[in-house]
């Protein structure tokens, strides 16, 4: 019996990909690993929710309305495709996400986005603790250099840690994108 899958598509904002870039492990890469997904969930007829976080400083970076707050226009939503905004690392934190992939009868998340430590790592563990299976695609999620890591010590890190994390029932896979399935 196949499960219904949906790409996540965390945090992706204009204002977050592009401050990655002068330090992120090839942002370029994870953007066009991103539209590689995008292509194969779509090609599927997969569902597809863009998270789109909203930050509280009015002019800041992720100001709701600012340019930096817009999904980035390389892998910008198509029509009809959901966008849930969000106030946390948590995508499913006080947002609509959990009744989304209910009503649509989602049990595996694809994952892909920005902010590896931050949200990608968060809504990787929230989804299994809610009952979803999840892939996190190992070469498709960015961040920036910390003043302790690198991104790419960063990212490695949080591949291996999740990689197999869960319950009894529901994992984290971590698999690299070409390998990624709909």
């Amino acid at each position: 019996m196949s499960t219904e899958k949906a790409l996540l598509v965390v945090d992706t904002q204009a204002g977050v990909v592009d401050w990655s870039q002068p330090t992120s492990a090839g942002s370029d890469e994870v953007l066009k690993r991103i539209n590689e997904l995008l292509a194969k969930a779509r090609a599927a007829g997969a569902t597809v929710i863009y998270i789109q976080h909203d930050g509280e400083e009015e002019g800041g970076r992720l100001y709701p309305g600012s340019p930096g707050w817009e999904i980035h226009p390389a892998i910008a939503p198509k029509d009809g495709e959901t966008v849930i905004r969000k106030r946390a690392c948590d995508s499913f934190y006080e947002t609509s996400l959990q009744d989304e992939l209910k009503t649509r009868g989602i049990e595996h998340l694809v994952i892909a986005g920005c902010r590896t430590q931050f949200c990608i790592d968060t809504v990787c563990r929230s989804a299994v603790a809610r009952g979803y299976d999840v892939t996190l695609a190992k070469d498709a999620h960015m961040t920036v250099d910390t003043e302790t890591l690198t991104a790419t010590q960063i990212i490695a890190h949080h591949n291996e840690t999740l990689d197999d994390f869960g319950t009894d029932s529901h994992v984290v896979m971590v698999k690299e994108s070409a390998a990624i399935e709909f």
